[in-house]
């Protein structure tokens, strides 16, 4: 391709996507600028307020929120980051929580309601163990990304001065996120919003386990960051997603043969060591069809759990870069 148009790119780094950022696995055609920013979710905010860059990493409850309000952009079926949810849902052993159910009529912290993770989790006590998410009160403590979302009326946002890891330590929250709403287990850090000790157990002490029946039974592969373009950028230049589908995959390939070869053992890949015993040998599986109960499951919980305002068909959605 003689003439190369230039893209700014909002892309993590990933093992699977190095090669992309550093610029040895080229996208054809793309004069490709990257910006990091740290950490992504900087990204999300700034690719669905202001539309900033050309291509963008989002978290995908992010994306099909903003889509469904009108954001012109459109996902491409690269999913970069994934992992199961019926692990992370940290209760107060002092409160009664030994089923989803008992949820109901209490208050459980979660950073904002439309993160990923907390829309992932809800679809797993809602689907899997008949949870009303109306009858939950959810108390957050952060903004949403897409300013237009609607809350329901059970979400509620903390007093000004609390944080979820305090409410959760004073017993006014029964559960919350590890991480997400800065609750961490005994002596490991959180990694997210504030590092706090806790001696609080997961819901479902055998998490993997019903991981691993759920996949087999479902198809459902929970992801966390999907790739978006654009609108007028591929109306221009259509070719672009394929090109960018065809750099991403060149890369996941390169990846996976690399943990084939015993390459790659630090924690980043070792999760996807473990999630292939679950998934199979590629633990990032890309394509519509290769995701489509993923994804249609994703769209139905989301407007289930009131963040959307309509249902949405899988071609507003997402474009296939193969046809």
């Amino acid at each position: 391709m003689a003439n190369k148009i230039h893209l700014k790119l909002a892309i993590a780094e990933h093992p699977h996507t190095s090669a992309i950022r550093d610029g040895s696995i080229p996208i054809e055609g793309v004069d490709a600028e990257f910006v990091t920013v740290q950490p992504q979710i900087g990204a999300f905010r700034r690719m669905v307020r202001d539309v900033e860059f050309d291509v963008c990493e989002l978290a995908p409850t992010t994306y099909i929120i903003a889509r469904a309000y009108g954001a012109p952009f459109v996902a491409l079926p690269i999913f970069v980051v994934r992992r199961f949810h019926h692990s992370g849902l940290l209760v107060r052993p002092d409160a009664g929580i030994k089923t989803p159910k008992d949820l109901e009529g209490k208050k459980v912290g979660v950073r904002a309601y439309s993160v990923t993770t907390g829309a992932w989790t809800r679809q797993v006590l809602i689907d899997e163990f008949g949870l009303d998410p109306s009858k939950v009160t959810w108390v957050v403590d952060d903004e949403e990304h897409v300013t237009q979302l609607k809350l329901p009326p059970n979400v509620i946002h903390a007093p000004e001065g609390s944080s979820l890891a305090d409410m959760m330590a004073k017993g006014e929250l029964v559960a919350g996120f590890h991480g997400n709403a800065g609750i961490g287990r005994t002596g490991a850090p959180t990694g997210g919003w504030q590092e706090v000790e806790a001696d609080y157990p997961d819901l479902f002490p055998n998490a993997e386990e019903l991981e691993a029946e759920y996949y087999a039974r479902t198809g459902v592969y929970p992801m966390h960051g999907t790739i978006v373009v654009k609108d007028s950028v591929l109306a221009e230049h259509p070719w672009v997603a394929r090109s960018i589908y065809d750099a991403f995959d060149k890369a996941k390939q390169d990846w996976l043969a690399k943990l084939d070869a015993g390459e790659l053992n630090d924690k980043k890949n070792q999760k996807y060591l473990e999630l292939r015993k679950i998934v199979g040998h590629d633990p990032l599986p890309y394509g519509i069809e290769e995701n489509r109960k993923t994804i249609e499951a994703l769209e139905a919980t989301a407007f289930k759990q009131g963040l959307t305002p309509r249902r949405m068909s899988m071609s507003e959605l997402f474009v296939d870069p193969r046809v």
